[in-house]
């Protein structure tokens, strides 16, 4: 691939995850979060939008790698379902923040979960680098289930 090609794709790659953040940031805590009973491990409101955008530009070299290797011809199915996945990414937190579902939050991001354990596997099957680049998503997206989980039996 030339040089320039592969930095147009990084490029978009890497903006269409931030993209994913953008929209779900459209949602953000507010009086609502702010009157809810939290666990006593809830990390501090300050550090979640550096994690995530850490963690969108991971994603975004994740899908690079992969686009690179196959093109769409080669990983349309696990392209496809990393954009599927980041949708629910953005969905989630239209259902927590914007509609106030907490119960219906957690099954949702129980589905995003899933769907990154899958991505991730595919991801891997193309390019071992950008499987391991979707580890600490997989892990941290478990760590707000769990965060989530706590709020909703706390306020359910």
């Amino acid at each position: 691939m030339n040089p320039t090609r592969s930095i147009i794709g990084l490029s978009g790659w890497v903006a269409i995850s931030l993209c994913a953040g953008w929209v779900g940031s459209r949602f953000t805590p507010g009086p609502w979060y702010a009157s809810l009973t939290k666990p006593t491990w809830t990390p501090p409101g300050a550090l979640f939008a550096p994690v995530w955008t850490i963690l969108y530009l991971l994603m975004g070299v994740a899908a690079w790698l992969v686009w690179r290797r196959g093109g769409f011809a080669g990983a349309g199915l696990a392209l496809g379902l990393f954009i599927i996945q980041l949708i629910l990414n953005g969905l989630w937190s239209y259902i927590f923040f914007g509609l106030h579902r907490i119960g219906l939050a957690l099954f949702e991001m129980a589905i995003l979960w899933v769907a990154i354990l899958v991505v991730t596997v595919l991801f891997w099957r193309h390019d071992r680098r950008a499987g391991m680049l979707l580890v600490p998503y997989g892990a941290w997206v478990g760590f707000a289930w769990s965060l989530n989980f706590a709020l909703w039996r706390l306020n359910g």
